[in-house]
């Protein structure tokens, strides 16, 4: 048996999407940019897209723009939005995405805007006390904030965050990429400026995302070349993609209180038999209980072993998908960023030896490959020497 575990990495496509792409693939070849009936019949699904986007998303089809995914989404808001407004202070996290942490400490490091960041605690609930005082001292500034964390899945509260920039005249970008088609998101009633997502990490294709921008709060482009995305977007749009994004966020709107039921039983199910069959489990973020949490991550540090570093390596070879951390990182075997700052607040160097995994579900996760992957587990720590 097989069991993948690793859907906040990246989900399988629906085959409702691929199916709604292959026209797009085959016979509807145009260019959206052409004049003539081919171009035409693409430029319509594109736009038939965006409105089916900002429909769910609640804001009109001009705050959408369609980009190659979250990290080029997330890289577009804070670039250009320093550029735009001339923003010399920044305020994110420590725990937020790289996509997030590179772009602004490349900023920093070219001497464009000064980083603040945010603190939080063991469990990296973020402290909002922090964030006023900060916005006090640094009005204007640009807030980066994801609304949930893809390593722990804490969710931050979008509301209270947005209430904060708007009091002091803060701009509020958000990475968005966990939880879009997971959590009700109404953008015309939310003080967000900036929101980034990614078609798959909701069973759409690789290589496809959006980004909201709130209307009245422009960008200056960051691909330059052409006059697609309305002049926001050089390039010609990939169509296929486009439609995909569409259509799979449409199925997870409509099967979203389903999905999040079957994901948070499979988290409680893995939760439970881990604590079963494994002694000294810790349990990361607030990935340990039910509330302030997306069900679809759940992440842990293991108790201490001798080949603990060789642990995602052996579960792989069992048969099991699991991550350390970020997809986008988790090759470089440098360890997570986001459970090195949990663990810098805890101040116990005891627990460095922990390996940490995450594993996350999806609508296509069972309950058999939940059991699967516990037992496996633990049959490979029976099977280790623990350090005491």
């Amino acid at each position: 048996m097989q069991a993948y575990l690793d859907n906040a990495a990246t989900t399988a496509t629906d085959p409702l999407v691929i199916e709604a792409m292959m026209p797009y693939l085959t016979t509807h070849f145009g260019n959206p940019s052409s004049i003539h009936g081919h171009g035409r019949t693409v430029r319509s699904a594109i736009e038939k897209a965006r409105k089916t986007v900002a429909q769910l998303l609640g804001c009109s089809p001009a705050e959408i723009f369609f980009t190659s995914g979250g990290t080029e989404s997330d890289n577009t808001a804070i670039l250009s939005a320093v550029q735009a407004y001339g923003i010399k202070h920044i305020i994110s996290s420590p725990l937020e995405h790289h996509a997030v942490t590179h772009t602004i400490d490349y900023l920093e490091k070219l001497g464009v805007a000064e980083v603040h960041w945010l603190r939080h605690n063991e469990t990296g609930v973020l402290d909002l006390q922090h964030l006023e005082e900060l916005l006090a001292q640094y009005p204007k500034s640009l807030v980066s904030l994801m609304h949930a964390n893809n390593e722990l899945g804490n969710i931050n509260p979008l509301e209270a965050i947005a209430e904060l920039c708007a009091t002091h005249q803060a701009y509020f970008h958000t990475d968005a990429v966990q939880t879009l088609g997971k959590l009700p998101l109404q953008l015309d009633q939310l003080n967000v400026h900036y929101l980034a997502g990614a078609a798959h990490k909701f069973h759409g294709p690789k290589g496809v995302g959006l980004l909201y921008v709130k209307s009245g709060y422009g960008i200056p482009p960051m691909v330059h070349g052409g006059a697609q995305e309305r002049n926001m977007r050089g390039g010609t749009e990939n169509v296929a993609g486009i439609v995909g994004l569409a259509k799979a966020l449409e199925l997870a709107y409509q099967h979203r209180e389903a999905t999040w039921a079957h994901t948070q039983a499979l988290k409680q199910q893995m939760r439970a038999r881990l604590s079963e069959l494994l002694p000294d489990l810790q349990f990361n973020g607030l990935s340990g209980q039910d509330e302030g949490c997306v069900p679809q991550v759940l992440n842990l540090s293991l108790p201490p072993a001798e080949d603990g570093d060789m642990l995602l390596f052996n579960l792989d070879i069992a048969g099991i998908a699991a991550s350390g951390g970020s997809a986008c990182s988790s090759g470089s075997l440098v360890g997570s960023h986001v459970i090195r700052g949990l663990r810098e607040v805890q101040q116990n160097p005891m627990l460095d030896l922990r390996p940490a995994i995450r594993f996350s579900f999806s609508k296509y996760s069972t309950s058999d490959e939940v059991e699967f992957a516990a037992m496996q587990l633990a049959q490979l720590y029976s099977a280790s020497p623990v350090l005491s």
